[in-house]
């Protein structure tokens, strides 16, 4: 009978002297492709300017580097490094995801996506060193620098996406980056609510009926305005006014405008008021504001009051009776004094529709309310609904119409 055989004790790995021994939370080591991309990003660094850079070239030293590679890896390797040399590097292929909005850098460490809704961690991680070159070539095309002199700068990157940067020492634990991605492609309508309130939405339109978006961040408010932007008539001659420029409106009579921040070089800022005021003298049909922040909202509300009907705007509120609330206040913000009762009679005279929009189940962005505005108890500005809590249409639009175009809003039986 043979002997019982002895368990052998659990292989422990003992640290080499002087190597870094990993802790709980570190983000994980490096991909050995990750490697090899480092390795050729350098080589093409201290390339001289006479060197080729082209993708055969890219690919020569990528063979040199790791010569065991396949040819699909090499090509993979040059689209990294070339994301390295012009793009934003390890995170291209996250903005390339159609299914991911935003991208978000907490400091050093993991990369976090939102996709479809649902917020997510990625293999991607970063070092401080590479959130830095990413932070400088998002701000130095653009004039915008990001120092401990500005540790909070707003930018945009050229499709559109916002990016929201804050630096230590206000940022704790590193960099933070905040990227929300602009939708390459154009989101319907109908994907934010039924055929009846399509109807409804596209009649207030038509009308020339002045409208604003409300939501909370992230609930789709710019894309629900770009959504309803494709529905204006063709011809008419367009101003939009934005903090970062995403509308993408498909009329071929449009005119862009954006904010802009104070520069170092001692360039004043200009705000959303300013061009708001500009726009009126631009001989437009509509205005369409981006978002309404703060005194600004009473500019706009004198532009909807002076024949501009049809405007269009955004702002946070968490339904249609807070988004009146927040527009009020935001209007004696503006610093003219105007009286309370004077603010709310142009509010009364100058918006018609308000409409919600939230997230739903699963990340799905719908339209959940739509009210008309009314005149309410005490000089109050109130609202009527217009649909119920399902979102189904229960009334039809009474605000007169501000254009001669098309019917009154259509209403479900």
């Amino acid at each position: 009978m043979a002997p019982p055989r002895v368990p052998l004790p659990a292989r422990t790995t003992v640290p080499l002297r002087g190597a870094a021994v990993p802790r709980p939370g570190d983000p994980p080591p490096p991909a050995p492709f990750d490697a090899v991309d480092l390795r050729v990003h350098r080589r093409v660094l201290a390339a001289t300017p006479d060197d080729p850079l082209d993708d055969a070239a890219l690919a020569d030293l990528v063979r040199a580097e790791a010569p065991l590679l396949g040819s699909r890896d090499v090509a993979d390797v040059v689209a990294r490094v070339r994301a390295r040399i012009g793009g934003l590097g390890p995170l291209e292929p996250l903005l390339a995801d159609p299914a991911v909005s935003d991208v978000l850098i907490n400091g050093p460490g993991p990369v976090w996506v939102e996709r479809s809704g649902q917020l997510e961690r990625t293999p991607v991680a970063l070092d401080h060193a590479e959130i830095g070159l990413l932070v400088e070539r998002v701000v130095a095309p653009l004039g915008l620098r990001a120092d401990r002199a500005s540790p909070v700068v707003d930018a945009r990157l050229p499709d559109g996406s916002r990016v929201h940067v804050v630096l230590p020492p206000l940022a704790v634990d590193g960099p933070a980056v905040t990227i929300r991605r602009f939708g390459a492609a154009a989101v319907p309508l109908s994907s934010f609510c039924g055929g009846d309130l399509t109807r409804l939405l596209t009649g207030a339109i038509a009308r020339g009926l002045n409208m604003i978006v409300a939501g909370g961040t992230g609930a789709g408010k710019t894309t629900l305005l770009n959504a309803l932007c494709h529905h204006l008539p063709p011809g008419e001659r367009v101003v939009t006014v934005e903090d970062a420029a995403e509308l993408r409106l498909g009329g071929d009579h449009v005119v862009r405008l954006e904010t802009r921040p104070p520069a170092p070089d001692g360039l004043a800022a200009v705000g959303v008021r300013e061009l708001v005021r500009a726009a009126l003298r631009m001989r437009p049909d509509r205005i369409v504001v981006g978002e309404v922040r703060g005194g600004e909202a009473l500019d706009m509300l004198q532009a909807m009051n002076t024949g501009h009907g049809g405007c269009l705007s955004t702002c946070h509120a968490n339904g249609p009776v807070d988004a009146l609330r927040r527009v009020e206040t935001m209007a004696l913000m503006g610093g003219t004094e105007v009286p309370l009762a004077a603010v709310r009679s142009q509010m009364l005279g100058a918006l018609d529709v308000v409409v919600h929009v939230a997230r739903a189940g699963g990340g799905a962005r719908r339209v959940t309310a739509v009210a008309e505005v009314a005149e309410g108890a005490d000089g109050v500005v109130g609202v009527r609904a217009l649909t119920d809590d399902h979102g189904r249409v229960i009334a039809s639009c009474r605000r007169p119409a501000r254009r001669r175009v098309g019917d009154t809003c259509e209403t479900a039986p």
